[in-house]
């Protein structure tokens, strides 16, 4: 059984809440995580609608071992309250609120999910993407014991920001970072935001890898054509799985031998290189059973 820390959250997709047959291929996809929207991909006149379909293609299960999150509208909205008393009896993992704005925030959306009912596993994830947010990052992540998850939002921060198209987000580095830094800082998750120009598979590519050398665990999606590759580049590579391996093999063996210091390769092994390849192969192993199921 995973920890939170090696779960894999490759691809997070996000599922209309009013599109059906979305809904039901989303049963066939290989995503790590299913984001089942109420939010901003719903017109305000559907919302009530898409609420009792995504109750209703949740209660049909059949979604395998794939994480589920259901983002609801904001709790200030007219939507939010019913959204969060809905999200506390759904057999899902996660609600996923948008545009985090101040610990408050979070704090009222807890106690609105435990008065509805909800259960202690029920976690909250926060979106990330106002100016407001990124500069209260750390307090929002700290704000609730459910907290699990930092998701990065940047198309509503380019609005705010006033930014122009930029291939490397140099625009974005500092929200991306400070948000990462939070969500480490608190032992949460951190998934980066959406891809939105469907005909550059290129570029989308570039985007993961680009948060993957930055530390987040895997990207949001909006089609399903992008899976593959976000799985393919937010997975391990077989040579550092390996390596790992050996870092803890080394290790064990050095403190079998009453060494205090294990070396592999001619380098020192510390107890941070350890720690890291454990969940490094606790994560490739996670993905191994998921990809089986």
């Amino acid at each position: 059984m995973p920890t939170e820390a090696s779960r894999p959250r490759r691809s997070a997709l996000f599922v209309p809440g009013t599109n059906a047959r979305a809904m039901a291929k989303a049963r066939t996809l290989p995503a790590d995580v299913l984001i089942f929207d109420l939010e901003d991909s719903v017109a305000p006149a559907a919302k009530s609608e898409a609420r009792a379909a995504i109750t209703e293609a949740l209660a049909a299960g059949g979604w395998g071992g794939r994480e589920l999150a259901v983002r609801a509208n904001a709790p200030a909205t007219e939507w939010g309250g019913a959204d969060l008393a809905a999200i506390a009896r759904l057999p899902v993992d996660a609600v996923l609120l948008p545009k985090v704005d101040s610990a408050a925030t979070v704090r009222a959306a807890d106690n609105a999910l435990a008065e509805a009912g909800a259960p202690a596993r029920l976690a909250i994830w926060c979106m990330i993407e106002t100016p407001m947010g990124v500069l209260h990052a750390e307090a929002i992540a700290g704000a609730s014991p459910r907290n699990a998850a930092i998701v990065m939002g940047l198309e509503d921060l380019a609005k705010d920001l006033r930014s122009g198209a930029a291939p490397a987000r140099e625009p974005f580095l500092t929200a991306l970072s400070l948000g990462l830094l939070a969500a480490r800082a608190h032992g949460l998750a951190a998934l980066d935001s959406v891809y939105a120009d469907l005909a550059d598979d290129a570029g989308f590519e570039r985007q993961c890898r680009q948060g993957r050398m930055m530390g987040f665990d895997g990207k949001c999606l909006i089609h399903p054509k992008t899976i593959e590759t976000a799985n393919r580049v937010f997975a391990p590579a077989p040579e550092a799985v390996s390596h790992a391996r050996r870092v803890i093999a080394a290790h064990a063996e050095a403190e079998a031998a009453g060494r205090g210091v294990a070396v592999l390769d001619g380098r020192m092994i510390e107890r941070l290189h350890v720690d890291e390849a454990r969940r490094l192969v606790a994560l490739a192993d996670a993905i191994v059973v998921s990809e089986r199921r």
